[in-house]
């Protein structure tokens, strides 16, 4: 790995200037959901109060799902995979529409991460990271150009 000179310095003002900022913004952050509701009312809030939907559906697989998760996940948080164009899960939507019908066709439980996932609309998820990603490998050389992408 090359020295890291003057760039350890330029990372460190970096995050204290972060976090001075944090510092000064006040907080007003509520969650969408309580920990403990159930499955279905996170999904609901996520995708009425966030993504603008007016409904949310489910494949007849999920409400078999719903029933035998309830118990492991009441506090854990919800992700939902979609598509990144849209707030809905229509790729052709895009931006942030309303009034659309968000529809949950597979539920997975991330237990070692300790989070629910639905997968909704046509969304092809990715395979899961090797032990060492290849973005370890990035890095800036003295010069200032990227070495490591290929």
């Amino acid at each position: 790995m090359p020295a890291l000179g003057g760039r350890r310095q330029g990372r460190e003002e970096l995050a204290r200037t972060v976090v001075d900022i944090v510092d000064k913004v006040p907080v007003d952050f509520q969650f969408v959901y309580e920990d403990q509701a159930s499955l279905w009312d996170k999904v609901t809030a996520i995708a009425t109060k966030l993504y603008g939907a007016s409904k949310v559906t489910a494949i007849r697989r999920f409400a078999g799902k719903s029933k035998s998760f309830k118990m492991v996940v009441m506090a854990l948080p919800v992700c939902i995979a979609k598509t990144q164009y849209s707030f809905s899960t229509d790729a052709s939507l895009r931006g942030a529409p309303s009034g659309h019908e968000i529809n949950i066709r597979e539920v997975r439980l991330a237990a070692g991460a300790e989070f629910v996932v639905m997968v909704c609309g046509e969304i092809m998820t990715m395979p899961g990271l090797p032990k060492v990603p290849a973005a370890t490998k990035i890095d800036l050389d003295d010069s200032g150009k990227v070495t490591g992408l290929f």
